[in-house]
């Protein structure tokens, strides 16, 4: 077997479909995880108090999480009655490159301009991640998918560290420097998007199926209807999609509190960026490793794996003390973190009909979206009871253990037999 078909890269439509994640990553990597926050902090959100304009980041962000959550079901209902899956991508991806090319406007004090930008990016990103995920089933083969969407993944890790590593390497303490930024991960997504588009065919739909216009539309909110009451037929699913949520929430908190957590003991923006770098690279043969775990001791239970390992993560977080330690930390987070997401990916398209993947997929959207807004609220909590960051840690365990014990309620090969049933 090739190194590229043990990557689970091996024909051009998969390869073309996993550089999309390269593309996308880079705004996650780059601008969600590394720069904006600080950012807008120290720049944008001048001359407010940094708890003050942490604040309104938080409010802007759970907003646009929530806006993203709710048209991810609808439109996504809409691309499986109409061939539409590639321009939703398409035109998600334009909204976002401009949005984040904007961002290179903002300058000190404009934290309303910086924050309708950020959420605008924000909806774009998330939403185009709805059709690009809603395009793995047609793509991959059923006994592809765990490598396809973990290859995914590890590329993503890599664009992101990649590009995070180059602009670190130049400096980032500048205003004109972070403007650079935005304008250059704007042009990494433009740019490394074009291969899903020029090679991935847009899916055929069941003559059955089909529908245009307003028709499109209205039978795309009897779909969403019949989709949530589907579910009953896919109770497996179901489960996995509420395990999901769970979990999610926990990873989803870690993955958007790190850098303020390490501002808060004191750590430079620079080992901040450091230790992103050090998730980014670690993370791509831990994820690739991780798909090659799934194939022998089973998907489930590569992702029970994961979620231990979060559960260390986080009692580890609460005893950190130096920038050795937030690095040791990277290193566990960068071992998991892709493995865990992609192999949920991967779980649920093995657990759905592939001619509704769309909207299966607006479910996981949904679920993946509110997953990042419980997290960080009941961390806020934590933090406004104890004072500090340091013991709001802590409650984040208890979503690994609850997302972790719903996950092994979830017989795996029952869903996977009624997705079968389905498809036929």
């Amino acid at each position: 077997m090739s190194v590229l078909a043990r990557l689970g890269l091996d024909r051009r439509e998969l390869r073309a479909w996993a550089a999309y994640d390269w593309a996308n990553s880079a705004f996650i990597t780059v601008v969600v995880s590394a720069v904006f926050p600080i950012f807008y902090v120290k720049v944008a959100g001048q001359p407010m108090l940094e708890s003050e304009a942490s604040r309104r980041f938080t409010i802007a962000t759970t907003i646009a999480l929530a806006i993203a959550a709710l048209l991810a079901p609808i439109l996504g209902a809409i691309a499986d009655r109409a061939p539409v899956k590639k321009r939703f991508l398409l035109g998600f991806s334009i909204l976002g490159v401009a949005a984040t090319a904007t961002m290179a406007t903002i300058e000190q004090g404009d934290w309303l301009w910086a924050l309708v930008l950020f959420g605008v990016a924000n909806i774009a990103a998330n939403g185009a991640f709805v059709f690009y995920d809603a395009l793995l089933p047609h793509v991959a083969r059923p006994h592809e998918i765990d490598r396809v969407s973990t290859a995914g993944y590890a590329l993503g890790y890599l664009g992101g560290g990649l590009l995070l590593a180059t602009l670190g390497a130049f400096g980032l303490k500048s205003t004109g420097a972070v403007h650079v930024a935005f304008l250059v991960t704007a042009a990494w997504w433009a740019i490394f998007a074009i291969p899903i588009f020029r090679v991935v065919r847009e899916p055929a739909l069941p003559p059955e199926r089909r529908a245009s216009g307003f028709a499109a539309v209205r039978a795309a909110f009897r779909d969403l209807r019949a989709t949530y009451n589907e579910l009953r037929r896919f109770p497996q699913a179901a489960l996995m999609l509420v395990a999901f949520l769970v979990y999610n929430d926990g990873i989803g908190t870690i993955y958007r509190v790190a850098t303020l957590y390490g501002a808060e003991l004191g750590l430079e923006a620079r080992s901040l960026i450091t230790a992103l770098v050090i998730v980014q690279f670690v993370g791509i043969p831990a994820t690739f490793l991780f798909g090659a775990i799934a194939g022998v001791i089973g998907t489930r239970r590569a992702i029970l794996a994961g979620l231990a390992v979060y559960v260390v993560v986080s009692i580890y977080g609460y005893f950190l003390d130096s920038t050795t330690d937030f690095f040791v930390l990277a290193v566990l987070v960068g071992l998991v973190q892709g493995g865990t997401q992609a192999l949920s990916r991967s779980l649920f398209a093995s657990m759905i009909p592939r001619d509704r993947s769309s909207e299966f997929f607006g479910l996981f959207a949904v679920f993946e979206k509110f997953a990042g807004i419980a997290g960080p609220a009941i961390f806020a909590l934590a933090q406004t009871a104890f004072g500090s960051s340091r013991p709001a840690i802590l409650s984040i365990i208890a979503f690994f253990i609850v997302g972790g014990f719903l996950l092994t309620r979830v017989d795996v090969d029952a869903g996977r037999a009624a997705a079968l049933a389905a498809n036929k």
